[in-house]
């Protein structure tokens, strides 16, 4: 089934040849419509998850895919609005858009985290990223290689500027929520990066993730997977499905 985006939702992977992500200067609809819902309901997150930062994000109105050409229209809002819209039954109002660099080891294995107690995902295992934030936005557009790099280092402190970045973009598309993703090649080895991850993690004053977890296989019960990685997974172990 083709979702009004362009794009099937069944989370295939579709080569995206050129991209434009577009944020606008007016508060997103959702802001002003459910100010109230948005409000109680961050009350419980941050009840359950005293943790939570209510930090500023791009939320998007409007994606649309066509011809490998992607065109995102997206808002400055908050962290509390996304939590409240991700609950909803219909995901109706906005949809979501984010980066997912997925790194490979010299050994074939595909490196990803499990993120910490303390995070709005806790115990979920998938590649380190992030919602685009203010610190993205250039010139009224989202730079989503530099929301990659951001959100690597801040979580793992790799460094993707010295991998090799494969130069196919990718968009996988689940309802309301758009992936795209990149991969990017590392000269260590599988337990060379998971060591070295972890050891960034024990240094780090306030660390976003428990572990990194190298993935060698496609069976999507061995961990907890967040559901953007299932695509991927079949995808990149082809053999297994």
């Amino acid at each position: 089934m083709i979702d009004d985006v362009g794009l099937p939702a069944d989370g295939s992977l579709h080569v995206v040849h050129s991209h434009e992500l577009l944020v606008s200067s007016e508060p997103h609809p959702l802001d002003l419509l459910a100010a109230e819902a948005v409000a109680e309901n961050w009350e419980r997150e941050v009840g359950a998850n005293p943790a939570l930062f209510n930090g500023r994000t791009i939320l998007q109105r409007r994606i649309r895919f066509s011809d490998g050409h992607l065109r995102a229209e997206g808002h400055v809002s908050s962290f509390a609005t996304f939590l409240w819209w991700r609950r909803q039954a219909e995901l109706a109002g906005a949809c979501h858009l984010f980066g997912y660099p997925v790194i490979v080891a010299s050994d074939g294995a595909l490196i990803a985290v499990e993120m910490a107690p303390h995070t709005a995902n806790p115990g979920q295992v998938y590649f380190a990223a992030g919602s685009l934030d203010l610190s993205d936005v250039v010139d009224g557009r989202c730079d989503i290689e530099s929301n990659m790099r951001r959100e690597v280092m801040e979580e793992t402190g790799l460094d993707l500027r010295v991998s090799t970045a494969d130069p196919v973009l990718y968009a996988s598309y689940r309802s309301k929520r758009l992936t795209l993703l990149r991969l990017f090649s590392f000269s260590e080895s599988a337990d060379d990066l998971v060591a070295k991850i972890d050891d960034f993690a024990r240094n780090c004053p306030d660390p976003e993730i428990s572990r990194a977890i190298a993935i060698r296989s496609g069976d999507p019960t061995l961990h907890r997977y967040g559901l953007a990685m299932l695509p991927i997974l079949r995808w990149f172990f082809p053999d297994e499905s």
